[in-house]
C-alpha cells in the first residue's frame, strides 16, 4: 500500500477540500434558495475558522465542540446583522453583505488574538476525511429535508415573487432571516474544518475572491437542486488540479470553461429539468434506431 501512502499524503488536502468547498456551495444555496444574493459566506466562514481554531489552541474542549462554536458564532453575527440588511434585495444587499465581509477581514486584521495579519499559525490537525464525510452528509439530509417541508415551500414562494408571498400570509422577513442564518452556519463549520487541516489559516483567506469563489461554485452547478451546489464545489475544486499541465494558462482555461459553463448553460451543468428532456430524446431515437435495422 506504498502508492495509497503516497497518494494520500499528496492529494488529501485536495480530497479534504472537496467536501468543505460542496459545504460552502450548500451554505449560499440556502441563501439564493430563499431569493437573497448575499456575499457574506467567506465573512462566516472566517468566523467560524478563527472561533473553532481559538478554541482548540487555547482550550482543551475536544474538537466537536470547537465545530459546534464555529457554527454557532456565525449563525449568531448573521441573527443579528441580518435584521437590518435584509430589508435590501438584489445587488444592494449583494454590496451590503461584501461590505460586512470587508469590515470582518479589517477587524481580524487588527486583532492580536487572531494573529493580525500572519494570521493563527500551528493550529491542530483534527480534521478527518470521515468528519467531512459525516457533516456534508448530514448537511445534504437537513436540507433536503427542509426542502421538502413548510419552510422550503415559502423559500420557493418568497424567491419566485416576494410580494405574492407575503399577500399569502408567509413571513417573508422571518424565512430571509432563517436562510440567512442557516446559511451562515453551514459556512462556518465548514470554516472549522479547513482550518484543522491546512495548519495555518489569515484574513486573506476569506476576503472579496473567496466570496465571488463560493458564489461560482452554486452557479456553475446548479442551485435547482442540492447536487448542483455539490457538484459545483467539488468540480471546481478539481478542476485547477487537472489543469496542472497548462503551467501557466491553467488559469486561463480555468476562466474559459467557467464563461462557457456559465454561457451555455445558464442554469449550471445539473439541469434536472434539461436531463429529464436529455434522457428522453435519446430513449425515443433508441427504439428507432433499433427499427430501422
Amino acid at each position: 500500500m506504498d502508492w495509497w501512502d503516497g497518494f494520500w499524503s499528496t492529494y488529501n488536502t485536495v480530497i479534504f477540500s472537496l467536501g468543505v468547498n460542496a459545504m460552502l456551495a450548500l451554505s449560499i444555496y440556502v441563501t439564493l434558495s430563499c431569493g437573497l444574493l448575499s456575499l457574506a459566506n467567506a465573512a462566516f466562514m472566517g468566523i467560524g475558522a478563527y472561533a473553532a481554531s481559538l478554541i482548540s489552541m487555547q482550550t482543551g474542549l475536544p474538537f466537536p465542540v470547537a465545530l459546534a462554536v464555529g457554527g454557532a458564532l456565525p449563525a449568531l453575527v448573521a441573527l443579528i446583522i441580518g435584521i437590518p440588511t435584509l430589508r435590501l434585495s438584489g445587488v444592494y444587499l449583494a454590496m451590503a453583505t461584501l461590505g460586512f465581509g470587508e469590515v470582518v477581514r479589517v477587524v481580524v486584521l487588527n486583532m492580536d488574538i487572531t494573529g493580525g495579519p500572519l494570521g493563527l499559525n500551528g493550529i491542530p490537525l483534527k480534521t478527518e476525511w470521515w468528519h467531512i464525510v459525516l457533516l456534508l452528509a448530514l448537511t445534504l439530509y437537513i436540507l433536503a429535508r427542509m426542502r421538502r417541508s413548510k419552510i422550503g415551500r415559502a423559500f420557493e414562494a418568497i424567491k419566485e415573487d416576494e410580494v405574492a408571498a407575503r399577500l399569502m400570509g408567509v413571513n417573508v422577513a422571518g424565512y430571509k432571516l432563517l436562510a440567512f442564518v442557516i446559511g451562515a452556519a453551514i459556512a462556518g463549520v465548514a470554516g472549522g474544518l479547513n482550518a484543522h487541516y491546512t495548519f495555518t489559516i489569515g484574513p486573506g483567506n476569506y476576503a472579496f475572491e473567496n466570496a465571488v469563489e463560493i458564489l461560482t461554485m452554486a452557479v456553475f452547478g446548479g442551485t435547482g437542486s442540492l447536487v448542483g451546489p455539490t457538484l459545483g464545489g467539488m468540480i471546481l475544486t478539481l478542476l485547477p488540479e487537472a489543469l496542472r499541465d497548462f503551467n501557466s494558462y491553467r488559469a486561463v482555461v480555468n476562466g474559459l470553461i467557467l464563461v462557457l459553463v456559465i454561457l451555455y448553460l445558464p442554469k449550471g451543468i445539473w439541469d434536472p429539468r434539461r436531463i429529464r428532456h436529455w434522457v428522453k430524446t435519446f430513449s425515443q431515437r433508441k427504439p428507432q434506431a433499433g427499427g430501422s435495422n
